[in-house]
């Protein structure tokens, strides 16, 4: 399966402003990659990309006096098949887990353990661990907060998010990812593209996704709590503890968001040839 997939935002800025971003592919599927994925900017403005410690590739820009517009497009390949389930994945203990894997066990600015750590051992403490204690904390989540895209709120953390019953996809992912760590599980935020592959369209405006992945039988494995079904075409670009790490843009200085445009689509064989031989422009 081909997937096309791409961004448009634009700042406006009343005086240079550094920015930082995260809005490549993550290097973990840039073997996929079928085009280019070429970050342009108007006007012309020095983009430095670096890797940072969860090894996402994050880009470095200053936004004019006046503004920025940044945009890119690439086609990805995708196996087409829905995210793993398996069952008889086991939870491994912790004396157990690899060093780097301890990090994701731990509170976070977005995922506060400690005040809700007896909520889920008295939730989740009775399942048994492994694969089905993690469903049923995205079965819980997933029931427990009502999707509304204008209730959305970036300081709301997992805590706020169990109590308001309330929230966007990073909030599902953050009180998911938080019970999960509570019960010693290893979870860590992911962020990135999900288009409408496989399920019925929705009227939403598109937007980068966030959904979790936890730590079970020694690997990792994808969940979702907003939609709590497999998936296809998950583009990943970034994974970290949570939002705070993988923010799609931290601008140092003010800087106002006035464009934000996503796009992410099944390409067929004719989109293919067309987007080979006749590149299209960004409107």
């Amino acid at each position: 399966m081909l997937i096309r997939a791409g961004y448009d935002i634009a700042f406006s800025t009343d005086y240079p402003t550094p920015l930082l971003l995260l809005l490549n592919v993550h290097p973990s599927r840039e073997d996929d990659l079928r085009s280019e994925q070429i970050m342009r900017s108007e006007p012309p403005v020095p983009i430095h990309h670096y890797q940072d410690g969860f090894g996402n590739v994050c880009s470095r820009v200053t936004a004019p006096a006046g503004g920025l517009r940044l945009h890119a497009e690439f086609t990805i390949e995708d196996s087409g098949l829905p995210d793993e389930v398996a069952p008889d994945a086991r939870q491994v203990s912790v004396a157990e887990l690899p060093d780097e894997v301890l990090v994701f066990l731990l509170g976070s600015r977005y995922c506060e353990t400690d005040r809700l750590s007896d909520i889920a051992w008295s939730l989740f403490g009775d399942i048994p661990p492994g694969w089905a204690r993690v469903q049923a904390i995205v079965d819980y989540t997933h029931e427990r907060i009502r999707f509304d895209y204008q209730q959305a709120r970036s300081t709301r953390t997992a805590f706020e998010a169990f109590h308001e019953r309330v929230g966007v996809c990073r909030d599902f992912a953050h009180l998911a990812i938080a019970l999960c760590r509570c019960m010693n599980i290893p979870a860590r935020y992911c962020t990135g593209y999900l288009g409408d592959i496989g399920v019925p369209p929705v009227d939403d405006p598109m937007d980068f996704s966030a959904w979790f992945d936890v730590y079970l039988g020694g690997r990792w494995y994808t969940f979702d709590a907003r939609h709590n079904k497999p998936r296809i075409g998950r583009i990943l670009m970034a994974r970290g503890r949570d939002a705070t790490d993988v923010a799609i843009s931290t601008s140092f200085g003010r800087a106002s968001l006035i464009r934000f445009d996503v796009t992410t689509y099944e390409e067929l064989e004719n989109d293919a040839s067309q987007s080979a031989s006749q590149p299209q422009p960004l409107a």
